[in-house]
């Protein structure tokens, strides 16, 4: 049998699906086969030591999934907004005018975009 990859990267093949649930298992066998064509059932069962009946099922797996975009995390999982302190509502406005009020011409070209330098910092 011929060995389409390199040997380093059977070894990270086998490490990654070692790594995954019986579930994704399947499906990354069934992937790795359909990219290799003929033989590559045989071929990629002897590599990961599975059976060739897994890869079958992966790949009906496959072709009957219908992507879950929801996501893994629950709603209201992750880090809290919090609202932004009062002194900081409208900054966005006040950072647009003092931009608006010191510069002018045209970005592209290098010469006159700022019309002054200024101390953002007494803002």
């Amino acid at each position: 049998m011929s060995f389409p990859y390199k040997k380093n990267i059977e070894k990270s093949m086998k490490k990654f699906y070692d790594s995954l649930c019986e579930k994704n298992k399947r499906r990354y066998a069934a992937i790795e086969s359909e990219k290799l064509s003929h033989g590559g059932v045989n071929y990629i069962s002897a590599l990961l030591e599975c059976d060739p009946k897994t890869i079958r099922q992966g790949k009906k797996e496959l072709t009957e999934l219908e992507l879950d975009i929801t996501g893994i995390r629950q709603p209201g999982g992750g880090r809290k907004k919090r609202p932004l302190p009062p002194e900081y509502s409208g900054i966005d406005q006040d950072f647009l005018d003092i931009l608006q009020q010191h510069t002018a011409g045209n970005p592209m070209n290098s010469s006159g975009a700022i019309k002054s330098t200024v101390n953002f910092s007494k803002y």
